[in-house]
């Protein structure tokens, strides 16, 4: 580490004072904080510091109702106490297939406390995906919520398994056991301290085939000061998460919360209207969303969204997937100037973070690198592009870099800096604008497109609910664009219309020659838009 990166980490430390991460009033418990977050793991070390500094304070509150930090504490380290009992040894991997509650929770916690790595597994799989990720991350157990029953079907029938939330009217197999019954039958007596950190799995998004699994052993101090460095998260307050926890940003949001003995909100599944009245209920001061979910608030009902006071939103974290010019402005119109966006990713932590004067100067950009984190943009040659609004792909040097692929590969790295996958450019504000993904780029006629362009300019049509463009096989231009539509409620798009106020607004060779009406969009629960469905996509039917 060179001398500036190395006063760059000094800096990144008084961030995590000034944010209330580090208590240094408090030498004692800041040390135990930070060995424990070693050995045991982000999750079962933040929950004990909160369960040691503010015991009662609600830590999660979901379906099922309201868990303190010292509850989470104890019946994580009984749940730990169960899977010990079972075979379950330091060393191994456990897979946790869980919706958003405090059972997600509690068998992360559970898991550091007894040195196995977790693997957190998407909620989206389908059956013989599930199986092939358990065997390539060589699972010895499985954690699952009983709607995820079916899916268990590809495994080895001798594999362990406990569930982690049931649902109502559930018939359980014969023996099933569930953490609830883990917590009845273990003691709360803390466990020895494991030999070695378990880590964790998260899984990629899985966009572009079967989700890779990116490791990490352990949580940088470095990494949650570029988390807090540009967002306000509150002190003792309340978030409402409705991102995926299973995913990065989710994640990260609730370790933050933790650390800060906030008061997390979860639900099982996301709803527009159910968001906002968690929001208005617990008069939270934080919502973290990926930009989906914050377009299907904003699209409700004018009168649907007046039954519900979001003013103690002070910040509105979005991350996961892109965020429109046009959602941006609404939602600001909506909200206040309360968006912040975040830009990274499984493998590269955070990159960048647009804050409210930020998205008021460039709607949709992603703002600039927090501490400790730096963005250069490189061509095709691997040389270095520095002029404005030239587009290029993006490279991130973190404090915090994952440690490879569990498959043994790794991301393209130039002079240190890790390849995002994206590309994108800096406007005259040095502010950061994602173009799309270096994969997505379509070459029609001999001219580069990206689809992010043309979806930006549909989005801003009153008839348009949502739009995804591809490029197809075309025998002339080799590809070709075709737009998906779907549109408002109420309204019918017309096609030929589509494509003129295209060619009105871009040059022509970014015109969708074929415009397509559908009812959704497939998405995965970040937000993310599965365009390989789409190619697949059968126009006849």
């Amino acid at each position: 580490m060179n001398v500036a990166h190395t006063l760059e980490a000094l800096k990144a430390l008084g961030v995590l004072r000034a944010r209330g991460i580090s208590n240094f009033r408090k030498p004692l418990e800041l040390l135990r904080t930070i060995k424990e977050s070693r050995t045991l793991g982000p999750a079962a070390g933040l929950i004990r510091h909160s369960a040691r500094v503010r015991p009662h304070a609600p830590g999660i509150v979901d379906e099922a109702g309201t868990l303190t930090y010292l509850e989470l504490d104890q019946q994580s380290t009984a749940i730990a106490r169960g899977l010990l009992t079972a075979g379950i040894t330091p060393g191994m991997v456990i897979g946790v297939l869980a919706r958003d509650h405090r059972g997600l929770i509690l068998s992360m916690a559970a898991a550091g406390k007894l040195g196995v790595r977790m693997a957190l597994m998407n909620t989206g799989f389908a059956p013989a995906q599930f199986a092939e990720v358990c065997e390539r991350e060589k699972v010895k157990a499985v954690l699952h919520d009983s709607e995820f029953l079916g899916l268990l079907h590809a495994l080895p029938a001798d594999l362990p398994r406990f569930l982690t939330w049931l649902d109502e009217g559930t018939e359980l197999p014969l023996g099933a056991r569930t953490l609830a019954d883990l917590v009845a039958a273990n003691s709360a007596e803390p466990l020895p301290t494991p030999n070695a950190p378990g880590g964790f799995v998260i899984l990629t998004s899985g966009t572009t085939g079967l989700p890779k699994g990116a490791q990490r052993n352990k949580i940088s101090p470095l990494s949650t000061a570029q988390m807090v460095d540009r967002i306000p998260f509150p002190q003792g307050g309340t978030q409402v998460i409705v991102s995926p926890l299973f995913h990065s940003t989710g994640l990260a949001a609730w370790l933050v919360g933790a650390a800060l003995a906030n008061k997390v909100v979860v639900r099982r599944r996301f709803d527009a209207e159910a968001t906002l009245k968690m929001v208005a209920d617990n008069r939270a001061d934080m919502l973290v969303a990926v930009p989906t979910m914050l377009h299907r608030m904003v699209e409700l009902d004018p009168a649907i969204r007046a039954k519900y006071d979001t003013s103690s939103l002070k910040v509105i974290l979005l991350a996961g997937s892109a965020l429109s010019p046009e959602l941006t402005i609404r939602a600001t119109e909506m909200f206040g100037p309360v968006l912040y966006n975040l830009y990274g990713s499984t493998e590269c932590a955070v990159a960048a973070v647009a804050e409210p004067e930020d998205l008021a100067l460039t709607p949709g950009t992603v703002g600039r690198p927090p501490i400790t984190c730096e963005v250069r943009l490189y061509d095709d040659n691997d040389r270095r592009i520095r002029a404005i609004n030239t587009t290029a792909r993006i490279f991130v040097r973190s404090g915090a870099p994952f440690e490879g692929y569990t498959d043994g590969r790794h991301k393209p790295i130039i002079d240190g800096y890790m390849s995002s996958g994206d590309v994108g450019h800096f406007d005259e504000h040095g502010l950061l604008m994602i173009d799309g993904r270096d994969d997505d780029m379509i070459v029609s006629g001999g001219e580069n497109v990206f689809p992010q362009e043309v979806e930006n300019l549909l989005l801003r049509r009153p008839d348009i609910f949502d739009v995804a463009v591809i490029g197809v096989d075309d025998a002339e231009f080799g590809k070709r664009l075709r737009a998906f539509v779907v549109p408002k409620p109420g309204c019918t798009p017309d096609g030929e219309e589509i494509k003129a106020y295209v060619k009105s607004n871009l040059a022509r060779y970014k015109v969708p020659r074929d415009v397509i009406l559908l009812g959704d969009l497939p998405r995965n629960a970040t937000g993310k838009l599965l365009r390989r469905a789409l190619v697949d996509y059968d126009v006849r039917s």
